[in-house]
């Protein structure tokens, strides 16, 4: 499973902010920023659209896998990569974290139109 937290590290690291600058764009404390970026607290959902803003994506980025698994050939020694295939598990994660991501959108589209 993809974890929102240390993608949200990742994007704040690659921007060169702190955590304090983060959690002042969200309105939130320091310790408490920090809470969402180790996983201990899941509210990081209540802060998609300042988070995606300040980071420039979309809300589907932060479920995204940035990186391919891929090892080197070690027994034909000719330097030769492959590509690890998905397994049925990491493909029920990607499932899983999509479907997440539909009911956040869903939940987010519902709030929004309550204000509208």
């Amino acid at each position: 499973m993809i974890n929102v937290g240390k993608k949200i590290r990742h994007l704040r690291e690659q921007k060169g902010l702190t955590q304090e600058a983060v959690a002042d764009v969200l309105h939130i404390s320091q310790p408490t920023y920090a809470r969402l970026e180790n996983g201990d607290r899941n509210s990081w959902a209540n802060y998609i659209e300042p988070l995606c803003s300040l980071f420039e994506i979309q809300p589907e980025d932060l479920f995204k896998q940035d990186t391919l698994i891929i090892n080197q050939n070690q027994q034909g020694g000719n330097g030769a990569f492959i590509i690890n295939q998905l397994s049925e598990q990491l493909i029920a994660q990607y499932e899983e974290n999509s479907k997440l991501k539909d009911d956040i959108i869903a939940d987010l589209k519902k709030r929004l139109s309550k204000h509208e």
